[in-house]
């Protein structure tokens, strides 16, 4: 790793291109009065305003306009998925191997088929096309499409052996490592990216973890998610518990707290360092040295 990354100026960097597209103050009225709304806030709600208004301040964002729902949530799929070329790439003195990491939107052509992991599922979503009573007892737990993959190339035999013996490349005949009997690229890790968690669509995080780990054959990838959500309470519904995600990152954690402090519900902080001591609820900063594990 060259000297001039810096983590702490990546995630300044990470910042500042939300508040450039993304994180902004919206103006509304109230009874004739004027007021802002953070853009990851709630208007309806009180708490998810004060709380969301006081970390786009300590971000330094702007005012701007409101935008559309889905172009929200692809625009933060992208800032996370530039976040993590940006840092957890240049970490391969602790995770060496070619890696890249997948935007999985419906250009990218990518599939869970393309994966070492998944590659039978191939199998599964021709039979199910070419049979209705296959199909209907399916649904669709095989078409899971996560917002981002971290994936792995299998490795020569050359990096792998290097100049051991030809009887030895002989052995190993399924290993997943190897280029010669890879079925695909290793998922390493599926990351789902919520900017908000306005409803019961932010479960399909847990829906999309526990098909994953379902339907693998090998090695489960990481699962985590990353939010933008400001309210505690909301962010538990999908952080706390075990057994699918490995846990979820938060864009802004360390400003969410003080906001969370400085709006004075004491509920709510407790809530909030339930899930930090517990190791349910980290920062972004943690994810890319996560990934390394």
């Amino acid at each position: 790793m060259s000297e001039e990354f810096n983590l702490a100026a990546e995630r300044v960097g990470f910042h500042r291109s939300l508040c450039e597209s993304l994180l902004f103050f919206n103006q509304k009225t109230s009874g004739g009065l004027p007021y802002r709304v953070a853009s990851n806030a709630d208007g309806s709600q009180n708490a998810s305003r004060e709380i969301a208004n006081r970390i786009a301040e300590q971000l330094g964002a702007a005012d701007g306009k409101p935008l559309a729902g889905q172009t929200s949530g692809n625009r933060f799929e992208q800032i996370v998925k530039d976040f993590l070329d940006r840092t957890f790439l240049r970490f391969e003195h602790l995770r060496p191997g070619k890696w890249s990491i997948d935007h999985m939107t419906a250009r990218s052509g990518a599939h869970l088929a393309d994966f070492d992991q998944f590659h039978h599922l191939a199998h599964v979503t021709a039979s199910a096309r070419s049979d209705p009573e296959l199909l209907a007892s399916l649904g669709n737990d095989y078409t899971i499409s996560p917002d981002l993959i971290v994936r792995r190339e299998p490795e020569s035999d050359e990096t792998v052996f290097g100049s051991a013996p030809p009887s030895v490349a002989s052995l190993a005949g399924a290993a997943s490592i190897r280029k010669q009997t890879a079925r695909g690229d290793q998922m390493h890790a599926s990351v789902s990216c919520k900017w908000t968690m306005r409803s019961d669509r932010a479960q399909n995080a847990r829906s999309e973890a526990l098909n994953l780990i379902r339907n693998r054959k090998g090695r489960t990838p990481h699962i985590v998610a990353v939010v933008g959500e400001p309210t505690p309470s909301r962010i538990a519904s999908l952080a706390l518990g075990t057994g699918d995600l490995d846990c979820v990152y938060h864009f802004a954690l360390p400003e969410l707290k003080e906001a969370v402090r400085d709006f004075g519900e004491e509920e709510a902080l407790n809530l909030l360092n339930v899930m930090i001591d517990g190791r349910r609820l980290k920062d972004i900063s943690d994810l890319p040295l996560d990934l390394c594990v």
